[in-house]
C-alpha cells in the first residue's frame, strides 16, 4: 500500500461527492502525517479550504481531527485499520557479583585489582517522529446583513451555512442606527441619501392625498347644502 502520495484535486472532489451521498470514505495517513502514517481513518467532513489548508476532517479511533490533503491518501479496498505498536527497549543485564574469598592459615597475597564489569552499549532505537500537531477547529463565521430593497430595510444573520435569522423588516431609524456603528466613509451618507429620497416621496404622496381629501370634503359640503 503506497501511503506516500497525498490526495489529488479529483480525489478530494470524489470524497466531497461521497459525503454528499451519505458515505464516509476511508483514507490512509501518509508519511507527512507523522507517527500515525499507515493507519486508516474515515473522512466525515470537508470544511472551507480557503480558511485553512487542513480542511479534511478524519475520524480515527475516538479522535476527529482536521488534516491537509498531503497527509492523506485514498485507502485501497479491503484495508483495515493497522495500529503500529512501539518496540520494547532491551533491558540492561545486571553486573556480575563476585563472592568474597575466605583464606585460612595462608600467606596474605595482595588482592588483585578487580576490573569493573563492562557494560555493552546497545544502539538506541531511532527517535520516532512526533505526531503532527493538529490545529483545533474554530467556530464557524457569523454574518449579519443589513439590506435595502423595494422600499424596505431588512436584517438577516447566518453562521457558516446555517441561517440563524431569516430576513425581517426593520424601521428606517433602526437601520440608520446600525449603519452609524460602521465607521466606513460613504456608507452612512448612502443610507441618509436613501432615507432622504424616501422622505421626499412620502411627503409628495401625503400632499397628493391631502389634495384629494380636500376635493372630497368640498364635494361632501356641496351635497349637504343641496338637501
Amino acid at each position: 500500500m503506497d501511503a506516500g502520495q497525498g490526495l489529488s484535486t479529483s480525489e478530494v472532489q470524489s470524497i466531497r461527492e461521497a459525503l454528499a451521498a451519505g458515505r464516509k470514505p476511508r483514507v490512509v495517513f501518509t508519511a507527512a502525517a507523522g507517527q500515525i502514517a499507515g493507519q486508516v481513518g474515515q473522512v466525515i467532513e470537508l470544511t472551507d479550504p480557503e480558511v485553512s489548508d487542513e480542511f479534511v476532517v478524519v475520524r480515527f479511533g475516538r479522535d476527529e481531527l482536521p488534516f491537509s490533503p498531503a497527509d492523506l491518501a485514498v485507502a485501497p479496498k479491503g484495508v483495515t485499520r493497522r495500529v503500529v505498536e512501539p518496540k520494547p527497549e532491551p533491558e540492561p543485564e545486571p553486573p556480575a557479583v563476585t563472592a568474597p574469598e575466605f583464606v585460612l592459615d595462608t600467606p596474605r597475597v595482595p588482592a588483585q585489582r578487580q576490573e569493573e564489569p563492562k557494560v555493552e552499549q546497545t544502539e538506541k532505537p531511532p527517535a520516532r517522529r512526533a505526531v503532527k500537531a493538529v490545529k483545533p477547529k474554530g467556530p464557524a463565521g457569523l454574518t449579519v446583513t443589513l439590506a435595502y430593497a423595494d422600499g424596505e430595510w431588512t436584517v438577516a444573520a447566518q453562521q457558516g451555512s446555517k441561517a440563524l435569522a431569516k430576513p425581517y423588516v426593520v424601521k428606517p431609524a433602526e437601520a440608520l442606527k446600525m449603519v452609524a456603528l460602521v465607521d466606513v466613509p460613504g456608507v452612512q451618507e448612502a443610507v441618509e441619501q436613501i432615507l432622504g429620497t424616501e422622505r421626499a416621496e412620502a411627503e409628495q404622496q401625503a400632499e397628493k392625498l391631502r389634495a384629494e381629501l380636500a376635493e372630497i370634503e368640498a364635494r361632501l359640503a356641496e351635497l349637504r347644502e343641496a338637501r
